[in-house]
């Protein structure tokens, strides 16, 4: 995909579609964020900036659904990243329950730790200090920045990358992975004001969860519709690479899932023998447990036990 030439502000002529340009998108989109939004506990004021931060990891490739309960009880018993960082690596493990993709929990834990020590318990204000914490990448420090702070960043989840795809490039599918000309026209289409294009990344974020979705997309609920290049060219469909489906069953991940629900009930080490029930194949099970042995998700003692991690 190649980045679109810079918009011009002159309008259109008769009959013709719309350019999408950022003005003409900020509005309208910012306008049905603010009428359609879901009521989120990390969007209001006293989830403060380390509640984001928690939702920031746990909503990666998870929807809101199963995050909800988990972030309550997570904000409930860690409401500080002080707090998180006094436990063991292994009960934010614990705590993360069935979220998947669980060394994103060992990852708040570092991240924790590091803002205890380095920035006396509060999340970072500055976008290099949030990118210099263990776990943090760039959307991540972006979107804590920006929705923390009020911050003037392009904030690109697979969502609003769908959006910006369909509206300005005219492509129904992104990339599967981000690519320089699609975070060039991130920046292109941020608004100057910061308040504005901090409104503008929680909005298009939500218009791709809600509206613009991967199937079924509702263009009759879209506030831009009658803008999007992908719609006026008549919805092609995608004609790049195949997208990656999401496989579980019978994956080594499905097995480190269920060896990890083991561990997480129990409250002293596990031996062997208690694992090896989890999954009939011996090979694929070795696997699972060598893999979050090397995650750091598991800890191996003496005589055959397993604990989640201490340290």
């Amino acid at each position: 995909m190649t980045a679109p030439t810079k918009p011009t502000p002159n309008s259109p002529a008769p009959g013709d579609s719309p350019e999408p340009t950022g003005d003409a998108l900020h509005t309208p989109v910012i306008a049905w964020f603010d009428a359609h939004a879901r009521d989120l506990p990390w969007r209001r004021e006293d989830a403060g900036p380390w509640g984001v931060m928690v939702s920031e990891f746990m909503l990666q490739q998870t929807p809101v659904s199963r995050v909800l309960p988990v972030y309550e009880q997570w904000l409930a018993r860690w409401p500080r990243p002080a707090d998180l960082a006094k436990e063991a690596p292994g009960e934010a493990v614990r705590a993360w329950g069935r979220l998947g993709y669980p060394r994103r929990a060992l990852r708040l834990h570092g991240a924790a730790v590091a803002i205890t020590e380095r920035h006396g318990g509060d999340v970072p204000t500055q976008h290099a200090q949030l990118l210099a914490l263990p776990g943090i990448g760039e959307y991540t420090a972006a979107a804590v920045a920006s929705f923390a702070y009020g911050q003037r960043h392009a904030v690109l989840d697979t969502n609003v990358r769908r959006v910006f795809a369909r509206a300005v490039t005219g492509v129904q599918y992104p990339p599967n992975a981000t690519t320089a000309a699609e975070r060039r026209l991130a920046r292109t289409l941020l608004p100057e004001d910061e308040r504005t294009a901090s409104r503008w990344a929680a909005a298009s974020m939500e218009l791709g969860a809600l509206v613009c979705t991967a199937k079924n997309e509702n263009c009759g609920r879209c506030p831009i519709a009658d803008r999007c290049a992908w719609r006026a060219a008549g919805k092609p469909a995608h004609d790049g690479p195949a997208r990656r489906g999401q496989t579980y069953a019978g994956t080594d991940r499905q097995v480190r899932g269920k060896l990890l629900a083991v561990l997480r009930e129990a409250l002293t080490p596990v031996p062997q023998a208690t694992l090896d029930r989890v999954w009939d194949e011996p090979v694929q099970r070795a696997r699972a447990l060598d893999g979050l042995v090397a995650d750091g998700l598991v800890e191996p003692l003496p005589d055959g036990l397993y604990r989640l991690p201490l340290t």
